[in-house]
């Protein structure tokens, strides 16, 4: 690695946490220093020692419209001139609230937030205000925010620490989380109906809601089995629970309409956030009228100064009016390349194949595994199977060869509206040299 990254992580490490504000951009993901980023532009990134890079990261799928979109850049140049935050009621506010509501058919009406996490506290809160249950039910290998109630079995752990399928141990994730945040939190294997099933019959009258990623995104790309998410609404339906659909990585990323569009759901509430501003932080609580009403007059508390953000409502609403011009054209754009992207890279795989290498994907979204499975479909599947150190070594090599993916390989990659057929032919050739180079 050229000095200036070096030098960027030693400075940072005497000031920051690990050198930097989130785990996954540091040594824990990197293995040593990451490379420092200066600027984007279109399908590109360029590290401060001037080397250029395809980004097939974006953000982790917070640019749909890729690096310094020219849309994005004209708004933000235009709006910041005439403020930043007013913390006000705004024109815009509502604008974009009526796109986001046309949209989306199981959307009555929104609640703004500014990250992920905030919208899904909101929507647990929510949900137990409506029902008046305690209780929530979630998935392991699923991450719906670094809040106390809901952080569990959410990273990768030896099978053995995980306990039975039909009772899995649950693994707090961290230090300084007291046992009651926990103790109405459930945790059941994803995609197997019958743990679902014994789930509900055991818990369902109790439980506010049930959460789901629509495709677990967690462990990098996991589709659900066909019908299992349908199953699970009916589940809901019939114990009256909540069906809570999690689209903070997948909204308007797999389709215009999410998870909900591809599977056929209509979720009693979803929570949007990344690629919903457009690069900007900026979340969404959604749903029912009915269940939304909770939030009216402080029923259910949800405050917050940065809400509706005024820039950021600007750019979201340029992302959406972007992506869904000529019939949803850019929607359409990052679905071919992404499923354009796995065949090619299933092609070097299959070329490849002393590494044994597995590629999903769904639409926009890819992941690479080195395993031993024909197919990873779930929590378990990963932890037991997934050789995540390899991925690292070949995330790592790749970068050398100017292709930036994260070196997790819980994360995943996404394509966008700029990428390329070039970019993919110019991946999938730094791919085939790190793998006949890789021992």
């Amino acid at each position: 690695m050229a000095n200036t990254s070096q030098s960027l992580f030693e400075r940072g490490m005497k000031v920051l946490v690990e050198g930097v504000s989130s785990a996954s951009r540091g040594p824990a993901t990197f293995g040593g220093a990451p490379r420092y980023m200066s600027h984007g532009a279109g399908s590109r990134l360029y590290d401060v020692d001037g080397r250029e890079y395809i980004d097939w990261m974006m953000a982790f799928g917070a640019l749909p419209l890729g690096h310094a979109h020219p849309a994005i850049v004209e708004t933000v140049t235009r709006e910041v001139a005439r403020g930043t935050h007013f913390a006000t009621a705004l024109e815009v506010e509502v604008e974009v609230a009526e796109i986001l509501v046309g949209l989306l058919p199981h959307v009555d009406k929104v609640r703004f937030a500014n990250t992920g996490t905030e919208a899904c506290m909101a929507a647990f809160r929510l949900a137990r205000g409506h029902t008046g249950r305690r209780k929530i039910i979630k998935f392991e290998g699923h991450y719906h925010g670094w809040a106390d109630n809901i952080l569990l079995n959410t990273n990768p752990m030896p099978l053995a620490a995980l306990g039975h399928p039909n009772d899995p141990i649950r693994i707090c994730d961290s230090s300084g989380i007291p046992p009651e945040a926990q103790a109405d939190t459930i945790v059941v294997r994803w995609n197997d109906v019958a743990a679902l099933e014994r789930a509900m019959a055991l818990h369902g009258r109790e439980t506010a809601c049930v959460v789901t990623e629509g495709v677990m995104s967690n462990m990098g790309v996991i589709p659900p089995k066909p019908g299992y998410l349908l199953r699970m609404q009916e589940l809901c339906q019939e114990y009256g629970a909540l069906f809570y659909l999690d689209e903070t990585v997948t909204g308007f990323r797999l389709a215009a309409g999410g998870c909900a569009e591809l599977y056929g759901l209509s979720p009693d509430i979803v929570t949007y956030g990344k690629a919903l501003g457009g690069g900007l932080p900026m979340a969404m609580i959604g749903g029912r009228a009915e269940v939304m009403a909770g939030l009216e007059w402080g029923k259910v508390l949800h405050f917050g100064t940065h809400n509706a953000g005024r820039l950021a409502l600007h750019v979201t609403k340029t992302m959406l009016e972007t992506m869904l011009a000529d019939n949803q054209a850019g929607f359409r754009r990052i679905k071919n390349l992404g499923k354009a992207m796995t065949d090619e890279v299933r092609k070097v795989a299959k070329h490849s194949n002393r590494h044994k290498i597995v590629v999903q994907g769904v639409n926009s979204m890819f992941q690479i595994f080195f395993t031993d499975l024909e197919e990873v479909t779930d929590y378990r599947d990963f932890c037991g199977h997934v050789d995540r150190a390899k991925f690292r070594d070949f995330a790592l090599r790749l970068m050398d060869k100017g292709i930036y993916m994260n070196p997790s390989a819980t994360l995943h990659s996404l394509s966008s509206v700029v990428h390329s057929e070039a970019d993919i032919a110019a991946t999938v050739t730094a791919m085939t040299q790190v793998l006949e180079e890789m021992p």
